[in-house]
């Protein structure tokens, strides 16, 4: 884990962390609007469980009814086409951003440059997420029953190392504008 922190640091220049940081604000402003309006109108205007923080079984399965047999297909290629792409590249904003900022905020031999890894966590626990998920929308109406429960705890762990990612990002550069700050009143 180490070596791979400090690996993620090398390269999250400053100019790796522009480009992906305009990826992330394209993507952002182009391909997830695009795709909000695809899942709503396949899924027969039923909620995607997997976009609250917390859910239960019984959720994932009234999605899966309410989403009918095209709903459900239409989930499955987007879990495995776009929601492929989407955790990369937020992965990579968040990875470079937080190894960049904390690369100017904290000491080459903090611990803390080991909060780029944060993302990369948020990126794994969101594809566990999608193969559970999955799992339940090929199998319905038949019961997954670990899948479903393994979805519901995959899901809220995956926004915690997300939403933290940019808590943690945030805090970096709140903590590198004081060392500025306060580097100029010296």
């Amino acid at each position: 884990m180490k070596r791979y922190s400090m690996w993620l640091s090398k390269v999250s220049t400053g100019w790796v962390t522009i480009v992906g940081l305009v990826i992330f604000m394209a993507f952002t402003a182009t391909v997830l609007p695009a795709q909000s309006e695809k899942a709503q109108a396949a899924s027969n205007g039923a909620e995607s469980p997997d976009t609250s923080f917390f859910y239960t079984p019984a959720d994932i399965y009234e999605s899966a009814e309410a989403f009918g047999e095209s709903g459900r297909q239409a989930y499955i290629r987007a879990r495995w086409t776009f929601d492929v792409v989407w955790p990369i590249v937020y992965t990579v904003f968040l990875v470079t951003s937080i190894g960049w900022v904390f690369s100017k905020a904290f000491p080459a031999e903090s611990k803390l440059q080991f909060a780029n890894l944060v993302p990369v966590l948020g990126m794994f626990f969101d594809y566990l997420e999608n193969t559970a998920a999955t799992i339940v929308m090929t199998r319905f109406p038949a019961s997954s029953p670990a899948a479903a429960f393994l979805a519901t705890v995959f899901t809220p762990v995956k926004w915690v190392f997300v939403n933290g990612s940019f808590v943690v990002l945030l805090v970096g550069i709140a903590v590198l504008i004081w060392k500025r700050i306060t580097k100029k009143k010296h």
